[in-house]
């Protein structure tokens, strides 16, 4: 019989608890509270501000007067929880709601923002909706993406916001994986995909069919920004078409040509850029190396927009939301030590109001700093990643905590991680990886990648470990590997195959079986499912090597201690055949410490999987490292 650990944190703990005097142990439940205030978005006209804030354990959505700082509670929720919201006008705005069953079961509203004239416009329904286009357009429509009519694909339908109905404005033929509308709502961009190829597809407007401009393979980036206002046919796009970096380009979606690189640089990767609907004009991209840095694009952008580096001095910043006239915006600041915070900045006169934290509890004087590492693998590739260490301690012979990040693809960032900053605060170093297949260091190294989850890209991870070892910073008799996702399934691979090097490990909803991670791909991403073939590996011509690299069929390889966390309510997990994973190893006499909790769309629910998990795997992380 497997012992289950269900830890029920009481809210009153959440929010009764006092920080910490220096020296003392900072609380599970602070590095994992949940927000009082999240979701800030500014009316078109800037005189009105929206967010969510929890009430009875539940986000209602509330408007604030900027001019008087009156504030009116629009939804009192009871079952369902808010996804998103946002304004469609000066006066009124949308929100959507789900529940906690698989289903996801959601409603909208229109509301006017005092709280009058509520409208539901759909009812528990089952599918999907996303929002391609906000802007009110003829004073009733919205642009959105549904995939009502049939669960694999999103159409893109006109929703009437005064009575709910939905018209067809694009009917999917089952390739397109993305829409895209210019800047009137006019919808004239479609992505379509085999799986390994994506064509983008165009219509000068929507009495015309989409046509094939160009097509490239999945490992080439191509992302649609913004359409030009200045020249017709003209879209800004970050583009690693012919180079191994993503720039900035324009593209003549007639040729299918750049005609302009607006910001390329063979060391720089840029993962974002800022279009202006107001000033009609690109204004600034972000490259990311070890921390993300805005490259203005211009004299005006640059006067404008360092005035806000300016007022945020080592804090990276976003722009969560601006008014139409881009005069008033909402602003999200963060650190590696620091969730940050929320401001409103106008810009007329270059202040600054804080709106709220991110996570009061968190003090940043008491958080440790991730700083940038590199390395060389072992066959020669350059490996990049963060290394936080704990506070006041010596950084020689330190117990580590090895965290593979999630994936496919994706990476680990410059900034705050509550998971990291938990483990550090225990006593750990905590090394974190860019294997070979993560994003943001070029199309070459993502493909590196490809098919290699349990051969080079674990040998990236144990590289890392033993350059720590190297550097006399680890302690070789004390790391452990622990991961979420494919993190965990990295972790649970490393763990089985390097009894040598890891004293114990552990995955949160970890990948155990490819053949089943491969089943449990939601129909709406089905059309992505040759390039989930190429990249983890096919189950027809790879089943040999999808096997081996499995952690379920080499459950009698396992001698250290392992820890497995699953939600029962996740789609994409196998509930079922981690029990039976467990069983196999508890047979074996491997110690074994097996969590089910639950994280659904609700903040508290969420919070308190979140630190009955904590709880648990610093129990398990103590026992096994400290005795070694």
């Amino acid at each position: 019989m497997l012992k289950r650990i269900i830890l029920f944190v009481l809210i009153a703990s959440v929010w009764g608890c006092k920080h910490p005097q220096k020296g003392e142990t900072i609380p599970v439940d602070d590095f994992f509270k949940t927000f009082d205030k999240a979701y800030y978005h500014i009316s078109p006209d800037g005189k009105s501000l929206s967010y969510l804030k929890l009430q009875d354990k539940k986000l209602d959505l509330f408007v604030e007067d900027l001019a008087t700082g009156n504030s009116v509670q629009l939804t009192h929720l009871t079952e369902k929880t808010i996804s998103f919201h946002f304004w469609t006008s000066n006066n009124e705005l949308i929100y959507y709601t789900e529940d906690e069953s698989k289903d996801r079961r959601s409603d909208i509203f229109v509301i006017n923002k005092d709280g009058s004239k509520q409208v539901q416009l759909s009812a528990n329904e089952k599918t999907r909706l996303k929002v391609i286009e906000d802007q009110l357009i003829d004073d009733k429509y919205i642009i959105v993406a549904s995939n009502k009519r049939d669960s694999t694909v999103f159409d893109v339908y006109r929703l009437n916001v005064r009575n709910g109905q939905m018209d067809i404005a694009a009917k999917n033929p089952g390739n397109i994986t993305e829409w895209m509308t210019d800047n009137k709502g006019v919808l004239k961009i479609a992505i379509a995909s085999d799986g390994v190829n994506e064509t983008l597809l165009y219509r000068e407007n929507e009495n015309q069919s989409f046509q094939p401009v160009f097509s490239n393979n999945f490992e080439t980036t191509f992302r649609p920004i913004a359409f030009s206002e200045q020249e017709p046919n003209m879209l800004y796009a970050i583009s690693n078409v012919n180079r191994d970096k993503n720039a900035l380009v324009s593209l003549d979606l007639k040729t299918g040509k750049e005609k302009k690189v607006l910001f390329a640089n063979d060391t720089l990767n840029v993962v974002d850029a800022r279009y202006s609907r107001a000033k009609k004009k690109m204004l600034f991209v972000t490259c990311e190396t070890w921390k993300k840095q805005k490259y203005y694009l211009d004299s005006e952008s640059r006067d404008t927009y360092s005035k806000i580096d300016l007022n945020l001095p080592g804090s990276e910043w976003r722009i969560m939301d601006k008014d139409k006239q881009e005069k008033v915006f909402v602003i999200r600041t963060f650190t590696d030590k620091s969730p940050g915070s929320y401001y409103l900045y106008t810009a007329s006169d270059n202040k600054l109001k804080k709106l709220t934290d991110i996570n009061s509890s968190i003090k940043e004087e008491m958080m440790c700093d991730m700083k940038p590492i590199s390395f060389k693998s072992r066959d020669s590739l350059t490996i990049n990643g963060y290394l936080t260490l704990p506070k006041n301690k010596k950084a020689t012979n330190l117990p580590v905590v090895v965290l593979p990040h999630n994936g496919p693809g994706g990476r680990n960032s410059w900034g705050y991680n509550a998971e990291v900053q938990f483990l550090a605060s225990r006593g750990y170093a905590v090394l974190q990886v860019n294997y070979r297949g993560s994003t943001g260091y070029g199309k070459s190294f993502y493909a590196a990648g490809f098919k290699q989850w349990s051969d080079k890209i674990q040998e990236d991870v144990n590289d890392g470990v033993r350059w720590l070892i190297e550097k006399q910073i680890a302690n070789p008799k004390k790391v452990a590997i622990y991961g979420n996702g494919f993190g965990g399934y990295i972790a649970l691979n490393c763990l089985y195959k390097n009894p040598d090097l890891y004293s114990c490990g552990g995955s949160n909803s970890g990948v155990i079986n490819l053949f089943s991670y491969l089943k449990t791909i939601p129909p709406f991403l089905k059309s992505n499912l040759q390039m989930y073939y190429e990249i983890v590996g096919n189950p027809v011509t790879d089943t040999d090597y999808m096997r081996f690299a499995s952690p379920v069929f080499h459950a009698d390889r396992f001698k250290t201690p392992v820890f497995i966390a699953q939600n029962p309510k996740d789609p994409r997990v196998n509930v079922a055949e981690g029990v039976q994973f467990i069983k196999e190893l508890k047979k074996r006499n491997v110690p074994v410490t097996y969590i089910e909790k639950e994280e659904g769309p609700n903040p508290v629910l969420r919070q308190q999987g979140r630190t009955a998990l904590y709880k648990a795997l610093e129990e398990f992380l103590k026992t096994n490292l400290s005795k070694k």
